[in-house]
């Protein structure tokens, strides 16, 4: 017998390997994103994502099994998001002043990051259902798996698609608002929690609690605008498109 397989044969029967090597995973790739001074490139999630598939692929562990460990993880969303209204409220004076624009700003990205995902799905030859499952890429995944189920998506590519969203906002931002001269902190955190949901919101917050705040309100108010938006709007695209 060979004592490595045998020992692995224990370990993998406990739901805490796969905690604990989450958690290994996303503080080994935050430990990078560290020592490259916070450079978007090396994105921590990531990172996280390949190293954790890479041992996911390499031991034949079924995704369900994996999840099964991990859910704790994916518990703590919830009390993290609320957790953003804190610094949101700190920030309250500055909301009361900006609300038109903040407003007028929400409905417009909600709007264009749908309208724009159909387009080019619809241009690359995207089947329908894979047309609606892009449809609320730019929302928190729960959310967005449940949007694209009801407008006849498929909730698994769904949350594929919203992760790597996610990744890309996060990545790429910041070279984004300094090509467009974006310097307001309020303004950045707002474009990135609306883009990139709460992979945008990490990353805000590494910039300042101002960014963070505004990036949590914009990753909420999109998901609630998407929810109401995107089944009645979306069918409407997709059957213009189709």
């Amino acid at each position: 017998m060979n004592p490595v397989a045998d020992i692995w044969v224990y370990l993998s029967a406990s739901p805490l390997l796969w905690l604990t090597l989450t958690l290994a995973a996303y503080i080994g790739a935050f430990a990078l994103y560290e020592k490259s001074r916070f450079n978007p490139l090396v994105n921590p999630v990531a990172i996280s994502v390949l190293l954790l598939t890479g041992v996911l692929a390499a031991t034949g562990t079924p995704y369900a099994t994996y999840f099964e460990g991990a859910q704790f993880v994916h518990f703590l969303l919830g009390p993290a998001t609320v957790a953003l209204a804190v610094p949101l409220f700190e920030q309250m004076p500055k909301l009361r002043r900006a609300w038109f624009a903040l407003t007028v700003g929400l409905l417009v990205g909600v709007v264009v990051a749908m309208v724009s995902a159909l387009a080019i799905a619809w241009l690359l030859g995207a089947s329908p259902a894979t047309i609606a499952s892009l449809a609320p890429k730019s929302v928190t995944t729960p959310v967005a798996m449940g949007i694209s189920e009801k407008i006849g998506g498929i909730p698994s590519l769904t949350a594929v698609v919203v992760v790597l969203t996610g990744i890309v906002a996060a990545t790429l931002g910041r070279f984004v608002f300094e090509a467009l001269g974006v310097g307001s902190h309020a303004v950045r955190g707002f474009a990135i929690g609306l883009a990139g949901h709460g992979q945008g919101v990490a990353r805000a917050f590494i910039v300042s609690d101002e960014a963070g705040a505004f990036a949590g309100l914009a990753m909420g108010l999109t998901a609630l605008a998407t929810a109401l938006i995107a089944p009645w709007l979306a069918p409407r695209l997709i059957s213009l498109l189709g």
